[in-house]
């Protein structure tokens, strides 16, 4: 079965759309989107043999008009005659029984369309956050660059626009083929020959229709070609704008104390003159083109007209196929044209293809690049570096040959300066960092938990965010209130089922307590520790250490910190020198 994946593997751009398109329709999901979309195709060949019928409806009502024939009609139903009524009567009635069906038709197409977009749409965002969250690809993104932006953009925003425009197009492009197919014969036999310059035309009207429809497709291709490049820049543009305002919310109180609202507002002005710029000149793109279809548009529905006059007032038809003729063409030229009317939405649209394709390669490329430094899982409960280099992405080595093993129960300290690359070791050790070589060795068994110098908080209730990375419901709420007691948060009690943004309702120095009180209720059998005490006075850090060394005796704890007295804490000691970019490992005396 074909993966979102393929998408990179393919060449060009319809190999590639048929790869972000194909899997939905070859998934599980088959069994209900096929025969949902066959059925609404069979709406849409019925909506075309509606037209075909309203168009020989008018026809004689035209010449009923005309004529002012009001001559009775009889009804019958299955060869039993009912009564008979006058012409206009007759035409009126059987205008509701074309119209009526008509209606239901239209309002379960658009229904029924609807409930394929929003199951495309669902199966789709699913996939691509798989995509997304598996192997970390939403970090390496980040690391490894990959040349995208705004994933968040295009896993809610690009999915939407292309399951609505694809299905929109796809069901458009069969409505006007079927449409051409019907209305072409149709225009063919009512248009009859024409004779110039002593050459005999059949259908001449069909010739002419789709030499009108050449001229207006070609035209539009010129005018509007350049909308593909625009539309593309113009969600690139608001996608930057939108980050940058998401940046300011979730650093609010930074830029608070900093008084920063100045340089914010510079800065998203900035960001905002491109959405500007880029938008008056996709107005004068899309005026240009409006320009030309507005008049074409116009001409249309003059132009049969005047070409088919001359044969009705030479008596060869009657006023009510005159008002065929117009209807058919104006049928034929629109499904030729279908490409021209709806040129701005194509580019729109392959702008949001180009970028959920340029989305899935960045994911590919990023997920399969390899790491210069190798990660073994051992099954022997210890952590061993052998030789590790660890550098930054500009080549610049950090730390030098570092071969160290911690064994389980070990409580390891890392000290040194700042930019020293203390926390960069942590994401060497957790297969984060790809930049260096040598290798890592981790136990298979067991937990790990990362406790970074600012706590991450997910929303939604203080439960969810006290046991993340774990469910809530695994654990009672009397051992999350004893997670809350131990670290000194008991007036947090209370609000455990609170919905709230906990990063702004927490001082740092309870988002770092609680981080603790979630290791305490995780009991992780590996601990690593980054500056996640450093908010705290000495005397609450030495509390939370000594909290951590009788409620996790058994665990391997790894932390960074600065202040002397948490050594007293730990049994090894790993020292970071940046001038020799060394790292020397020692024991620390039990007191």
């Amino acid at each position: 079965m074909p993966q979102l994946t393929d998408v990179a593997r393919k060449r060009g751009f319809f190999g590639k759309l048929w790869a972000l398109t194909g899997p939905y329709f070859l998934s599980h999901e088959a069994i209900f989107a096929i025969p949902l979309f066959v059925v609404i195709v069979a709406m849409v060949l019925a909506m075309v043999y509606v037209n075909y019928l309203l168009n020989t409806w008018y026809g004689d009502f035209q010449n009923m008009l005309q004529a002012k024939d009001l001559a009775q009609v009889p009804v019958d139903f299955f060869g039993i005659h009912l009564v008979s009524v006058n012409k206009f009567i007759y035409l009126i009635g059987k205008f509701a029984l074309i119209v009526f069906p008509a209606v239901i038709l239209s309002v379960y197409s658009t229904y029924l369309q609807q409930m394929l977009q929003i199951r495309w749409r669902r199966w789709l965002t699913e996939r691509f956050l798989d995509l997304w969250l598996e192997h970390r690809t939403y970090y390496r993104l980040q690391v490894y660059g990959g040349g995208t932006d705004n994933p968040e953009q295009r896993i809610e925003d690009d999915i939407a626009s292309f399951t609505t425009t694809t299905l929109s197009i796809i069901i458009g492009l069969i409505n006007r083929t079927v449409t051409l197919i019907t209305f072409v014969g149709l225009l063919w036999v009512l248009s009859g020959p024409v004779t110039l310059f002593g050459i005999t035309i059949p259908g001449y009207m069909v010739w002419i229709a789709a030499i009108y429809a050449g001229v207006g497709t070609y035209f539009s291709y010129v005018i509007g070609r350049r909308l593909v490049r625009i539309n593309f820049q113009q969600e690139q543009y608001r996608a930057s704008f939108r980050f940058g305002m998401s940046r300011l919310k979730e650093n609010a109180e930074s830029v608070a104390m900093y008084r920063g609202e100045a340089d914010e507002h510079r800065s998203l002005m900035q960001s905002f003159t491109a959405v500007w710029t880029n938008w008056w000149e996709l107005m004068r793109a899309q005026k240009q083109l409006n320009w030309f279809q507005s008049f074409y548009g116009q001409a249309g529905a003059i132009f049969p007209i005047l070409v088919i006059a001359p044969r009705y007032f030479a008596g060869a038809i009657d006023f009510g196929t005159i008002f065929r003729i117009s209807q058919a063409f104006s049928q034929v030229s629109d499904a030729m044209t279908w490409f021209m009317d709806n040129f701005i939405a194509l580019a729109s649209w392959k702008a949001t293809v180009n970028r959920l394709i340029g989305f899935v390669e960045a994911m590919d490329r990023a997920k399969t690049m390899q790491s210069g430094i190798g990660h073994v899982a051992e099954t022997v409960p210890a952590l061993e570096t052998r030789n590790l280099q660890v550098a930054l992405p500009d080549g610049r080595t950090l730390i030098e040959n570092l071969s160290a093993k911690f064994e389980h129960g070990d409580k390891v300290l890392i000290t040194g300066p700042s930019g020293s690359g203390k926390t960069t070791l942590f994401r060497a050790i957790a297969g984060l960092w790809p930049f260096g070589h040598g290798e890592v060795r981790a136990p298979t068994q067991g937990q790990t938990l990362f406790l970074p110098q600012r706590p991450y908080l997910p929303s939604g209730t203080l439960r969810r965010a006290l046991a993340y990375p774990a469910k809530a419901d695994d654990f009672s709420n009397a051992q999350l209130e004893q997670a809350l007691a131990t670290v000194n948060l008991n007036h947090l009690k209370p609000k455990l089922d609170d919905e709230e943004n906990w990063s702004l309702a927490l001082s740092i120095g309870e988002q770092q307590r609680l981080a603790i009180a979630r290791a305490v209720l995780l009991k992780p059998d590996w601990l690593f520790l980054d500056e996640a005490t450093a908010a705290l006075d000495a005397a609450n850090e030495q509390q939370m250490y000594k909290l951590l060394a009788d409620q996790l005796p058994r665990a391997t704890v790894l932390s960074i910190a600065h202040r002397p007295e948490v050594a007293r804490f730990h049994n090894r000691h790993v020292t970071i020198d940046p001038s020799t970019t060394s790292a020397s490992v020692s024991a620390i005396a039990a007191e």
